[in-house]
């Protein structure tokens, strides 16, 4: 799920890129026929129209309130105002012409919106070009206009966003690791499972100013060796069965002045009336605030709730998913059931249906804080 939550933004960052990309052409481009070329439109719509003859009597009590004088033949015959050109009619004062600037242009009548007024406006747009805000067809006058916005590089700035998520998935240790000081005390004793990197630069950023002894579980049979490793050694190069990273993330514990307790998953409940909090790293934090993490971290949760004992659970961002637990099964991954019981023992494998779960779920009211890296 959480690399499933990253292909989605870098497929949402494509989609930005290139919707930018897009608004940027038909800006250059609507922008490049203000200026002066001229956008060919549908064949239909006339440019020139000619102006519309009203039938409509010239008496109406609105000529009142013209701003020009009435003229001495807006008194003529209802049969003679028939042939009035519609465009001669003056203009009519409106609410806005109250308070509106001297060098505003008039309002003018409703009667002659499809009418073509004689002299043109100065904030009008010319015959013939297209307006910016107005969407029109794009002929080859100015299809070459659009060259300098077409060739943005679009695969760089994809690269760069890349850049920008690999940089946060490197910080997201040290950027939850910060929070550590505000949520571990000095003498505090700290019960964590699994070889987590988070729980580990967390702990190792914690015990630089306080002393705290950590009891850890040993997550038995998948993730054993790794806790083993990470405990002794912090963690051992891939390929080298001796070999110890120099970066401070990989620092065992013990290096920090922590003093580590390594149990076994069966003695969490009894030891868990000694823990002050839980610190649990996660695969995943579903919709519902539930969490996918690796397996035994439900039975620790869950002892933790007996004792009234906080769990503190570290998880990243980019772990958060959108998926809701309709069928919890779904969510367990099964590993190798041979390494609960061996095949070696045939008559008992033969007699009882070993499972071997890679991941547990976690429900949300078993977790009492999360902590990201944001």
């Amino acid at each position: 799920m959480a690399v499933g939550n990253i292909v989605r933004r870098v497929l949402g960052l494509v989609r930005d890129i290139a919707a930018d990309d897009t608004t940027d052409a038909d800006t250059t481009a609507l922008s490049d026929a203000g200026a002066g070329q001229p956008l060919h439109t549908t064949g239909h719509d006339s440019l020139q129209r000619p102006s519309l003859s009203s039938s409509m009597s010239t008496f109406s009590p609105l000529k009142h309130g013209a701003t020009q004088p009435m003229d001495t033949t807006a008194h003529r015959s209802e049969s003679s105002a028939d042939s009035t050109d519609l465009s001669h009619r003056p203009p009519l004062l409106t609410s806005h012409t109250s308070y509106a600037n001297p060098g505003a242009p008039m309002v003018t009548s409703l009667f002659g919106l499809f009418s073509r007024p004689d002299t043109p406006s100065p904030t009008a747009t010319p015959p013939g070009y297209a307006s910016p805000t107005s969407k029109s067809i794009l002929s080859a006058q100015n299809l070459a206009s659009l060259g300098p916005a077409l060739s943005k590089d679009i695969k760089a700035e994809v690269l760069e966003g890349i850049r920008e998520m690999l940089d946060e998935l490197d910080q997201v240790d040290e950027q939850i690791a910060a929070y550590a000081l505000d949520h571990i005390h000095s003498n505090e004793i700290i019960l964590t499972t699994t070889a987590s990197m988070t729980v580990q630069k967390f702990l190792l950023t914690a015990a630089k100013k306080r002393k705290f002894t950590v009891i850890h579980a040993e997550a038995y049979p998948n993730d054993h060796d790794d806790t083993r490793a990470t405990v002794l050694h912090g963690r051992k190069k891939d390929g080298d069965e001796g070999g110890v990273e120099s970066d401070e993330r990989f620092k065992p514990l013990t290096a920090a002045g922590i003093s580590v307790v390594l149990i076994p998953d069966s003695a969490v409940f009894a030891i868990m009336s000694r823990v002050n909090k839980v610190i649990l790293a996660t695969h995943a934090v579903l919709a519902n605030g539930a969490l996918v993490a690796a397996v035994g971290a439900r039975v620790v949760a869950q002892a933790a709730k007996m004792h009234r004992t906080p769990v503190v659970v570290l998880s990243g961002v980019y772990k958060l998913s959108p998926v809701y637990p309709f069928d919890v099964e779904e969510l367990i991954e099964y590993g190798d059931a041979g390494k609960v019981a061996g095949y070696d023992d045939g008559d008992f494998v033969e007699k009882v249906d070993v499972v071997n779960p890679l991941y547990d779920y976690v429900p949300a009211d078993l977790v009492d804080l999360y902590i990201t890296n944001l």
